[in-house]
């Protein structure tokens, strides 16, 4: 989609949703084509899980999604109805297989304008390369002006400053509450953009509730016969969750399975014990006792 960043309506900014402070969850979205066909690997992951779990928090869902602008658009629309605080990486550049830009818009059902400040910030890299590269800056070279479209965002957008070369992202918030923030795919740029967003918006969330998980390596069973146990301790323990980890090939411990309880340290305390005695019910062999 062609942006006309130089006509006077499009730079007419509408007025951004506030954030909301109390997201119900973290989500991430990985937008493109090479992460679905293998020819780049997704670090974004991982590394969202890292940041977040650094400030006391957890990502609770993440989507992939090639570039398609419907299904681009279908998730997109998903994020802005849900409720949370959703990171989403990739396709905001300017290139024909860019679409992410043009279907926030769509699930949002609001124009593309260009954002003033985001006009401002990609004028002053243009001006930082050619002083970088001893030329003049010429603003109305058709390579400069194109250089505006990544800047032309959904009407109410708000900026998220990149640090590596100014050119920004984006946050929209949809009407069911749930915001988007949308960053480059380059690590490089995002992961400090994505810490922006959480260091500005979300600081007030940061190790609020604490967060535990214990667990025992269990020898000797399959999951269908410990599944009435762990339905026990989830119904007699509300707000625990009871987890199963099996292995058929592990290094140290062979075949097993990790069985465990997670969640704030008060109602682990109590579920831990309850877990371990319906496992010595089944007189099964335990390894070792796990915290994190």
């Amino acid at each position: 989609m062609s942006a006309t960043p130089s006509t006077p309506a499009a730079t007419a900014a509408s007025s951004p949703r506030p954030i909301p402070e109390a997201p119900q969850n973290f989500g991430l979205i990985i937008v493109g084509d090479e992460i679905m066909s293998g020819k780049r690997a997704d670090k974004h992951m991982p590394k969202v899980i890292e940041l977040l779990g650094a400030r006391g928090l957890q990502l609770a869902w993440a989507d992939y999604v090639g570039d398609s602008p419907e299904r681009i658009e279908a998730t997109l629309a998903r994020a802005f109805a849900s409720g949370d605080a959703v990171f989403s990486c990739g396709g905001i550049g300017a290139t024909p297989d860019d679409h992410t830009r043009q279907c926030a818009a769509r699930a949002l059902g609001e124009p593309l304008q260009l954002h003033p400040r985001a006009a401002e910030l990609i004028r002053e890299r243009m001006q930082d390369v050619a002083r970088e590269q001893g030329v003049p800056y010429e603003p109305e070279r058709d390579d400069n002006v194109h250089r505006l479209n990544m800047g032309v965002f959904p009407a109410s957008a708000q900026i998220i400053p990149n640090p590596y070369n100014k050119i920004p992202g984006f946050t929209c918030v949809g009407q069911g509450g749930g915001a988007v923030h949308f960053v480059p795919g380059f690590p490089v740029m995002a992961w400090p953009m994505v810490e922006w967003v959480l260091d500005t918006h979300y600081a007030h969330l940061f190790n609020r509730v604490a967060h535990v998980e214990k667990s025992v390596i269990v020898f000797g069973s399959m999951e269908a016969t410990l599944t009435p146990l762990m339905e026990a301790i989830e119904r007699e323990h509300p707000g625990v969750k009871v987890f199963s980890l099996p292995s058929v090939d592990h290094p140290q411990y062979g075949r097993h399975i990790e069985l465990g309880v997670k969640g704030d340290p008060t109602g682990v305390l109590a579920a831990y014990p309850a877990l371990l005695a319906g496992l010595h019910r089944f007189d099964l062999k335990l390894g070792p006792e796990l915290v994190r």
